[in-house]
Parts: structure tokens; C-alpha cells; sequence
């Protein structure tokens, strides 16, 4: 599991017309070279009609999947413009189409790379971005005597507190990025002044807005 990531905040579209071409750029994210390349299927059987489906992706846990195409444009005008544009914005585990429905006029070399890069980075601002940070469930208990502490010393540090169970003690479940566990059990018990165990669950991602 990747700690944090960058990623497209939800899957979109944009399209524009360059020299009456119309290019659209479809993206999404995905977790599998597989779940990639369904999704470049799903988009080129909808844009059957169009002369072009070009397309890039990034998967992995270190980025080791990369593959770009360019679906029948000359060589190095469509998939790596597409895939410079996920780079440059830092994205991961993503992937685009990018369609051209032909107009009629020729871009030239340079114009088909500024066009399909173009219309991904668009499609990228306009979409938005989110980091995905690394989460874990952590689980405690505490005597019932702590627990208006707890709870202050949780709201006070913006820990978010998933679940409560009453029984003998109370079990707490909150919700902490990875790289803030240690912290967060040292300085519980400091601040409680007794020895608590704690006992780390589940992974998940919270996704931050990324600021344009």
C-alpha cells in the first residue's frame, strides 16, 4: 500500500476543438494494469466512430506499470505527450484517453503534442486533484474515568474518532495516517499518565483537496 499519493480527484472528462478536431480527454483512476486497460476499452468501443484513442497510464506501487499509445497518430505525438501530462502533474495509479475525431486539417508534429498534452492537463485542472493519504485504524480501550480526556485530547488534535463501545471499558477507533501513529500513542499516554495497548486495523486513503 502506497503511503501517499496523488491522483485525479474523480473520473471526468474535457474536450475542445483545435483546428476543428475535436479531442476529448476521458480519465480515470485505477489500482490494476487490467482495471486500465478495461477502461481504455470502455472508452474506445464509445468512441468507436473517431479516428484516434489514444491513451497513457501509471500503476503501481512505484509507478512500474507505465504504458502510453499512440493509436495510429505518428510516433511520439500522442501516448507520451498524454503521459507527460499525468507525470507533470505528479499523478499516479491514472489513466487517459485521449479521442480525436478528425477535422480535416493536419497539426504537424509539434501541434498533435501540444493538442493531446494540452487537452489532458485541462482535463487534470479542471477535474481536480487529490492526495490520498495512507490511513489506519487504531483501536484502544480506556477506563470510563478517561474518557471525557480522551475525548478533548482527540478534538484538540483533530483526530477523527470512527467508532465508541461501551462495555467494561470504553473502545475507541480512530482513524490516523501512518506516518502519525507513533506519535499519537506516545503522546496519548502522556497525556492520560497511563500505559494504554493499542492495536492497529484496517488500511484505508482519506483524500485531501489539492489546491490548483
Amino acid at each position: 500500500m502506497k503511503e501517499n499519493y496523488r491522483t485525479i480527484r474523480q473520473p471526468g472528462n474535457f474536450s475542445q476543438i483545435i483546428k476543428k478536431s475535436e479531442f476529448i480527454c476521458s480519465i480515470a483512476r485505477c489500482q490494476s494494469e487490467k482495471e486500465a486497460l478495461d477502461f481504455i476499452d470502455q472508452v474506445s468501443n464509445h468512441h468507436n466512430k473517431a479516428r484516434h484513442n489514444c491513451f497513457a497510464f501509471i500503476v503501481g506501487l512505484n509507478d512500474q506499470i507505465q504504458r502510453a499509445s499512440d493509436n495510429g497518430e505518428p510516433s511520439g505525438t500522442a501516448g507520451v505527450p498524454i503521459l507527460n501530462a499525468l507525470k507533470q502533474n505528479h499523478l499516479h495509479n491514472v489513466v487517459a484517453v485521449v479521442t480525436r475525431y478528425f477535422g480535416g486539417i493536419k497539426l504537424g508534429t509539434g501541434g498533435l503534442i501540444r493538442a493531446y498534452n494540452g487537452t489532458t492537463v485541462e482535463a487534470i485542472r479542471q477535474i481536480g486533484v487529490v492526495e490520498r493519504i495512507g490511513m489506519n485504524e487504531v483501536q484502544f480501550q480506556v477506563e470510563y474515568s478517561n474518557f471525557e480526556k480522551v475525548k478533548y485530547y482527540l478534538e484538540q488534535h483533530n483526530v477523527q474518532l470512527a467508532s465508541t463501545d461501551y462495555a467494561a471499558k470504553i473502545t475507541l477507533t480512530v482513524l490516523l495516517p501512518h506516518a502519525e501513529i507513533d506519535h499519537f500513542e506516545d503522546a496519548l499516554q502522556n497525556f492520560l499518565g497511563v500505559q494504554l495497548s493499542f492495536v492497529i486495523g484496517k488500511e484505508s486513503y482519506a483524500d485531501q483537496p489539492v489546491e490548483k
